[in-house]
C-alpha cells in the first residue's frame, strides 16, 4: 500500500487569522496598560497634592493668630494653591465679646496647564480669636 499521507499543519488563512486575533487582542491590551499608567499618574498628583496641601493647613496660623482673608501662592513651579479664611459658626454670628472663634479654611489646590488644570479641595477648621471689626470689614 503505497498511499499518500495527507499533510499536518495550518494553512497560510489559519496562520493570517491567528495572527490577526493576537494583534487585537495586544492592541487591547496596550490599551487597559495605557489607562493603568495613566490612573496611577493621576492618582500619584493627587496624592502630592494632598501631601502639600495637609503640610500648609498644618503650619498656618501657627506663630500668628487667625485672620479672615484670602491668600495664595505655590509650593513648587507644578503645584498652586489658594486658602481663604472665613469666620465659622453653625449657630449664626459669634457672641460679641467671645474669647474664641472658629474658623473655616478652604484650600485650593491646582496644578497641570493653565488650559485644563487640575484641582482638589480641602477644607478644616481652626480656632482663634475673635473677629475684630477691622477683620470683619476687610473680609469680603
Amino acid at each position: 500500500m503505497n498511499g499518500a499521507r495527507p499533510q499536518r499543519g495550518f494553512s497560510l488563512l489559519e496562520v493570517i487569522a491567528a495572527i490577526m486575533l493576537l494583534a487585537i487582542a495586544f492592541t487591547a491590551l496596550m490599551k487597559v496598560a495605557s489607562a493603568s499608567i495613566n490612573l496611577t499618574h493621576n492618582a500619584a498628583e493627587h496624592s502630592e497634592a494632598a501631601m502639600w496641601a495637609r503640610s500648609l493647613l498644618d503650619s498656618a496660623f501657627v506663630g500668628e493668630p487667625v485672620k479672615p482673608g484670602s491668600r495664595s501662592g505655590r509650593f513648587n513651579p507644578q503645584y498652586r494653591w489658594q486658602l481663604d479664611v472665613t469666620p465659622w459658626n453653625q449657630a449664626g454670628p459669634a457672641l460679641p465679646g467671645a474669647p474664641l472663634q472658629l474658623y473655616q479654611l478652604d484650600l485650593a489646590v491646582s496644578w497641570g496647564p493653565s488650559a485644563h488644570p487640575r484641582s482638589a479641595h480641602f477644607r478644616t477648621l481652626r480656632l482663634g480669636g475673635p473677629v475684630l471689626a477691622n477683620d470683619a470689614q476687610a473680609s469680603p
